[in-house]
């Protein structure tokens, strides 16, 4: 991978991550659980200082400071879908189940792919930002197990969006034209 491919993959990281964090800013004042708000509250924050880390690190590698760029179309069509939810225990599935470890695979992917000596300041948020989605998913996980009615119709609500995550198989498009957030 080259500067350029380096900074457009962490350009589209950074556009998820703000995307998610405004998913769920947005998600806060519409979701009756008081539990799962500060849930997600919490995970804003975690989520915010990901995308800030990927934004002074796309400047690092000669792009814009806090350098966005759109996923591949039928990512963005998965992360609407996601965002599209209105009840929590989709959201919470949707988010926690479907949509962070499609995340988390892409940064695995990366660091798989990257010289990991050359482009080692990338490697290591991509791999502090693993580790918070794990430490996301297990609060989620330990959340639903405290209140099992956050689960409710969570499965059938959110097939869809398991399918549109499912296929979207590469979440950056080399093809696509950089943007600037």
């Amino acid at each position: 991978m080259n500067v350029k491919t380096r900074a457009e993959a962490v350009g589209t990281f950074r556009h998820v991550n703000v995307f998610l964090m405004e998913t769920l800013a947005a998600w806060v004042p519409s979701t009756a659980e008081m539990e799962a708000k500060v849930l997600f509250g919490r995970h804003i924050w975690l989520v915010a200082q990901v995308a800030d880390r990927l934004g002074r690190r796309a400047r690092e590698l000669r792009a814009p400071l806090h350098f966005s760029r759109l996923p591949s179309a039928s990512y963005v069509k998965a992360l609407d879908a996601l965002a599209a939810l209105t009840q929590t225990a989709p959201r919470l599935e949707g988010l926690y189940r479907t949509a962070l470890p499609s995340l988390r695979g892409g940064y695995a992917s990366y660091v798989a792919e990257t010289d990991r000596l050359i482009d080692e300041p990338t490697v290591v948020v991509l791999e502090d930002a693993m580790r918070e989605i794990d430490r996301m998913q297990s609060e989620s996980i330990r959340l639903v197990e405290e209140f099992p009615a956050l689960r409710e119709g969570a499965s059938s609500a959110t097939g869809e969006l398991r399918r549109r995550f499912a296929e979207a198989t590469d979440m950056i498009d080399v093809r696509r034209e950089p943007q600037s957030a």
